[in-house]
């Protein structure tokens, strides 16, 4: 993370304007430097220089550029943003400051999966998505919650045992937390419910005399649900259309050049721009539910074979899925994915090839991007950055595909520490 931190620092300085932004060439040094951060940029635009707490006063105006405080992100993000901000006066200061403040859940999030998976948790620490992203934009924290869900589930707390039930409410609650700082952690509670709902390992945490456990998996579900809620609904209260215009900007975003998703890719040749906003509008969604429903249905066959939902994997594979399908996929989503390397025994190989083509988009979009913005050739036979941007989209496309179905068949890199008591018969019993 230290290296991470100055890789986005060399951006920062050594002089700054009037408004606390970096100069000279703040704008032609984050992309020929490659060391361009959505922390460092958002500086400006959003308030977050003039210490505007967020949402609160703020809306989404007509030409959908948001105003008053407001951040394109939710609400915990934006406490996250305003708080790297309160002692900031530049874009360096404020860098500085949010890196601080993110840096404990990064260390969080690796010592939980030290515990978890041992020196697997290596794949995190030290692999080169931590370098490119760990201060790219605020993301972990949402990595940790979604590591702690997975460690409470598997490891407990404290010094007595705690029954299934109670442990996976809590890792519920640790995914709603997550949903209002980056939305996804929110769909791993569906593997979650349908783990308890089958009494997890070999459903020895099944109530006595029951095929399902329906109380324990509506006790999951809700447990998210009241978190997320009770997080959001003071924002709506105090200010319903700015808590409202996160969520509009992200709904209006339109797919292009920087949203480096397969959309824009494989649909903006052949057709025109108006007309492909409004299919991936409807084919987006749609095949992401439909990813979420196919890797549970594989999840729930594999149950059937083994006699313990593999939550872990199908939640691993709900990810590929929206990581492929979502209209945007920002450079640091890739932190998202590398726990789930980490926690899932899956070949050398493909975490190899995936950091390779993730190398590749991460670098090669931002000299691309400083070749199209200052009028060096840009085009696909004119030198490395765009071949490159080529091979990141459509080579993390295709290991996404494919790693859908390898994150099914896997095992996880950790056993239950602690297998919850219950009313349940023993196994031998059984």
């Amino acid at each position: 993370m230290f290296a991470g931190f100055l890789n986005k620092d060399r951006c920062t300085g050594p002089e700054f304007d009037q408004w606390g932004r970096s100069a000279p060439d703040y704008e032609e040094r984050n992309k020929a430097e490659v060391c361009y951060s959505d922390v460092q940029h958002l500086w400006i635009g959003r308030d977050v220089d003039r210490h505007v707490f967020p949402y609160v006063h703020g809306s989404i105006n007509s030409k959908g550029v948001l105003v008053g405080g407001v951040v394109e992100y939710p609400v915990l993000t934006g406490l996250l943003i305003w708080a790297g901000a309160i002692f900031a006066h530049t874009d360096a200061a404020f860098l500085l400051f949010s890196a601080l403040l993110m840096a404990p859940f990064g260390l969080a999030a690796g010592y939980l999966l030290g515990k978890l998976s041992r020196w697997r948790a290596l794949v995190w620490a030290i692999g080169p998505p931590v370098v490119l992203y760990a201060f790219h934009n605020w993301d972990l924290p949402v990595v940790f919650c979604a590591v702690a869900a997975v460690y409470v589930v598997h490891r407990g707390w404290g010094e007595r045992e705690r029954p299934l039930v109670q442990r996976a409410v809590v890792a519920s609650v640790l995914l709603g937390i997550g949903f209002a700082f980056k939305i996804y952690p929110a769909i791993f509670v569906l593997p979650l419910c349908l783990y308890v709902l089958t009494g997890g390992p070999g459903g020895r945490a099944l109530p006595r005399g029951r095929s399902w456990d329906w109380a324990g998996a509506v006790k999951v579900a809700l447990a998210s649900v009241v978190t997320v809620v009770l997080i959001n609904l003071p924002f709506a209260v105090v200010g319903l259309e700015g808590w409202k215009a996160s969520f509009a900007f992200q709904g209006l975003r339109r797919v292009d050049i920087t949203t480096n998703s397969i959309w824009f890719w494989a649909m903006r040749p052949f057709m025109a721009d108006d007309d492909m906003q409004s299919l991936v509008s409807v084919l987006s969604p749609v095949g992401i539910l439909a990813s979420f429903a196919l890797a549970c249905w594989i999840g729930w066959r594999r149950y059937q074979a083994e006699g313990t939902y593999p939550w872990v994997p199908v939640s691993a594979a709900m990810l590929c899925g929206f990581l492929l399908l979502h209209k945007v996929h920002s450079p640091q989503y890739t932190l998202w994915l590398v726990p789930m390397f980490v926690l899932l025994r899956v070949r050398w190989g493909w975490i190899a090839s995936y950091f390779v083509a993730d190398l590749a988009m991460g670098i090669g979009i931002f000299r691309w991007y400083y070749a199209i913005e200052f009028a060096q050739p840009s085009g696909i036979y004119d030198g490395f950055s765009a071949q490159a941007v080529v091979i990141g989209v459509w080579g993390r496309a295709a290991l996404l595909v494919a790693l859908f179905l390898v994150f099914l068949r896997s095992e996880v890199t950790f056993r239950d520490g602690r297998v919850a008591r219950s009313r349940g018969t023993l196994p031998a019993e059984r």
